[in-house]
């Protein structure tokens, strides 16, 4: 089934997103995980994912946990720092499917300010024929309503779309709506897929 459009998730695909990097460098791992087993920070995060102010969130449950209030307000703070670098070369691959003529789409699971902000440091965020972002749709993978939103608005079959998450449950969801899908692991891993389904060259997806 050929392809007609590619649909990148963005955290892990496009760009490394692990908040439990950035607080073993600042606080230590024995902190950190300690911090992470009192609060759920990525529960706190899902809320931003569905629309919730960026700030308000973090700020919020900052003070609901006034042991751990500078580390939390750090999410928000110094959050470009939890949200990179760039994966180099799956931003490579993303330019060139663009250059070749191929519609590339974001679905991700952001909130509006954060994607806002990472946008106005990562360039390529900014490329994308068309974005879906959860905060903006108020739903967040793989709850199946992103992905029926995601289809109604663009107007590609489903089993024209090739989807890439580093999520399993992210990636199962796609595949029983009939979305052709590559769970993420490595960016070369993705670079081979792209040329096996004929929509890049070999040349053009080092």
């Amino acid at each position: 089934m050929s392809v007609h459009a590619v649909v990148f998730d963005i955290g892990n695909v496009l760009l490394e997103w692990h908040p439990e990097r950035y607080f073993d460098r600042t606080i230590g791992p024995e902190r950190r995980r300690a911090m992470f087993a009192a609060v759920d920070l990525h529960a706190m995060n899902d809320r931003i994912d569905l629309g919730e102010g960026f700030r308000d969130v973090i700020y919020a449950e900052a003070e609901a946990n006034p042991e751990w209030r500078a580390e939390i307000c750090d999410w928000y703070d110094n959050w470009i720092e939890l949200a990179g670098p760039p994966i180099d070369h799956s931003v490579r691959l993303l330019r060139a499917l663009k250059t070749v003529g191929v519609p590339v789409f974001s679905l991700t699971n952001f909130g509006v300010e954060s994607y806002a902000y990472a946008q106005s440091h990562y360039d390529f965020l900014c490329e994308f024929d068309r974005n879906y972002v959860s905060g903006q749709m108020q739903v967040i993978k793989p709850n199946p309503k992103i992905y029926e939103m995601l289809e109604q608005d663009c107007g590609v079959a489903p089993e024209r779309l090739l989807f890439a998450d580093d999520r399993a449950d992210n990636v199962a969801m796609a595949a029983s709506r009939g979305w052709q899908t590559y769970l993420f692991e490595t960016p070369q891993g993705w670079a081979d897929l792209l040329v096996n389904v004929g929509l890049l060259t070999r040349e053009q997806a080092q």
